[in-house]
This record gives C-alpha cells, structure tokens and sequence, in this order.
C-alpha cells in the first residue's frame, strides 16, 4: 500500500521527504514521478499537480499519512523537518493508546504523523486504564495482551 502525493514542485517536495523524514529515492522520472521509499512498506509517490485544483493546499490537505517509526527517531525527524521548515511540526506528543507522535504538514500540505509505540508500564495510569477494559501486560496472570 502506497500513497500518492500530487505537488507543485517535485524537487521540493522530494528534498522534505528524504532530508526531513528519512525516505529514500527509490525510483524517480525526472518531471513525472518520485517514488519514495522509507521501510519495507513505507512507500509515497510524489506526483505533479495536474491543475489547478490537485496543487490547492486544500487539495493535500486532506492526505493523511501514518507512518511507524522507532521511539529514539522521533526526535531526528522532528528537528530535521524543523531545519527545513520551522513551523512543520507538532510534538512529540504522547497518546492515550500507547505511542508518542510528531505531527508535520510537508511542503504540498500533506499531513504526516510519525508514530512510535511507548514501553508498557502495567502500575501507570494508561496500564491500569487498559486493564479496566480487559487489556493486560504480557506477564498478567490474568491473560496478556490478546
């Protein structure tokens, strides 16, 4: 699964993606496509805007991408995008479902979050919470996590 990114200007875009989030340049068509890659599975094709309507902010404003990353890469990502762009990224930010986030808004409007699961702690206030609806830590006599 992919998603696919349409932007006014490719090498811009192309230059947040892989010195902001980590992607590499997989595969590219100078002028037609970008073909990011960032893990196994962790794909984005940038793509010219064909008019008008897909270069609005509006447009890629609504692309939502979540990407899974490590805990210690959050930090990089944040200050690397941060370096190219200084009001692109929210967080980190902790979750009530376990994970701490950034937030960035890339160059074309695309909203990505990067997200990275936190340890478990079952005596903390998200490890009670989550065993009062029946989810326990892997050691729990009564289960686990399913």
């Amino acid at each position: 699964m992919f998603v696919k990114i349409p932007t006014n200007d490719l090498r811009a875009s192309t230059e947040f993606w892989v010195r902001g989030l980590g992607f590499v340049d997989l595969f590219s068509v100078p002028g037609q496509i970008v073909h990011l890659r960032r893990w196994a599975f962790q794909d984005v094709l940038l793509v010219p805007a064909e008019d008008a309507e897909d270069a609005a902010p509006s447009a890629a404003s609504t692309v939502q991408v979540f990407v899974s990353c490590v805990l210690d890469q959050l930090e990089s990502v944040a200050d690397a995008c941060r370096e190219l762009s200084p009001d692109s990224v929210t967080g980190p930010y902790d979750t009530a479902w376990r994970t701490r986030d950034i937030a960035v808004v890339t160059p074309e409007g695309a909203h990505v979050t990067f997200t990275a699961a936190t340890p478990f702690t079952p005596d903390s206030d998200v490890g009670r919470d989550l065993a009062s609806v029946g989810i326990f830590g892997p050691d729990d006599a009564r289960g686990g996590a399913q």
